[in-house]
């Protein structure tokens, strides 16, 4: 499966009606992003249950704003709508397959439940 642009229009569509959302936070003028894209698409074609998202983070600024990017490439990871994974910097293959595996591995009721109950200590 190839990538997909994400906008404010399909942003929280593509997270919420999906299992495993991957984003990749870009733009045309940063160098570790460019070096980053074709890591990013070869892993996009190996993991076809994964949904991979891009932003533009130049023709998205609300949204970036929103997610309160500031340093870019960002890689996000969502499953099941809630945000598991999230660092700045691009990441090797290995590295990236080794996120994916994790968040596809996570039990989510677990999570949850470790949220709500950080939550109720706060």
């Amino acid at each position: 499966m190839s990538t997909q642009e994400l906008t404010v229009e399909n942003f929280e569509e593509t997270v919420t009606g999906n299992d495993i959302v991957l984003v990749d936070w870009w733009a045309d003028w940063c160098g570790p992003c460019k070096m980053f894209a074709p890591v990013y698409e070869k892993a996009a074609e190996q993991h076809a249950d994964v949904v991979f998202g891009k932003v533009d983070t130049e023709a998205q600024q609300a949204l970036a704003a929103g997610a309160q990017i500031t340093s870019i490439p960002t890689i996000m990871a969502f499953k099941e709508g809630m945000l598991v994974f999230r660092q700045s910097g691009a990441l090797p293959a290995r590295d990236l397959d080794s996120v994916i595996e994790q968040v596809k591995a996570l039990d989510m009721d677990d999570v949850r439940a470790r949220m709500e109950q950080q939550a109720s200590q706060a």
